[in-house]
């Protein structure tokens, strides 16, 4: 290789210096690590839940989910994470009055809302009667899904007895009554991979004092 008498250049020190350069452009700068680490803290917010009659003040990354709020920090682990998207309703839980899939909302959108879960329903030694029925007819099987289904189920009749129609109600003018097509519409959002979907639906009629229809 030709080398001028000021500048000497060999192959090996061409090669060298090219490694050095794409070392230090792909090296961060000290400046833009600390940046970097500045950034990586994630936001937070306090917020002020009311779960099942308590009042608990939170500090929480503004991003967690009401539903792991309710596991991880107040470790309420009675509702469960299943597919996490909002397709199973294992998650399901009652913010003023109404069921909402907790996966799917932040912990900081509900302040001071009345949040009911599963444990916020009844206690072993006195349970809710949608609780008791689910006993009584075998609509819990494995489990997992069973505090949802239970959550969805009394917050089902509570849209029937507020008049609130459904995509099966015949009249949207007049109060819907507790038929068993009423029942797995609205209770067609709650996923139970055991299949005890027809003990269910009775549970939820045997609360009602309404009869099983085809």
């Amino acid at each position: 290789m030709h080398q001028d008498e000021g500048f000497p250049v060999s192959r090996r020190g061409v090669i060298a210096g090219g490694v050095a350069s794409a070392t230090l452009a792909a090296a961060p700068s000290a400046q833009a690590q600390t940046q970097g680490a500045v950034q990586s803290a994630p936001p937070t917010m306090p917020v002020t839940l009311k779960v099942n009659g308590r009042t608990t003040k939170l500090t929480v990354d503004t991003r967690t989910t009401l539903l792991d709020a309710l596991r991880e920090n107040l470790k309420l682990t009675g509702t469960k994470k299943g597919c996490d998207h909002g397709q199973c309703g294992a998650c399901t839980v009652i913010v003023e009055g109404r069921r909402i899939n907790s996966c799917l909302t932040l912990a900081v959108m509900h302040e001071g809302e009345e949040i009911t879960t599963i444990e916020g329903l009844g206690t072993p030694e006195k349970l809710h009667a949608m609780q008791a029925a689910f006993v009584k007819h075998d609509g819990y099987q494995c489990g997992y899904c069973t505090p949802g289904q239970i959550c969805s189920a009394v917050a089902t009749l509570g849209e029937i007895k507020a008049g609130i129609p459904s995509h099966v109600t015949g009249d949207i003018a007049a109060k819907p009554a507790v038929t068993t097509d009423e029942l797995r519409e609205r209770m067609s959002g709650n996923i139970c991979r055991c299949g005890a979907y027809a003990n269910i639906i009775d549970a939820i009629h045997d609360v009602a004092g309404t009869e099983r229809t085809a």
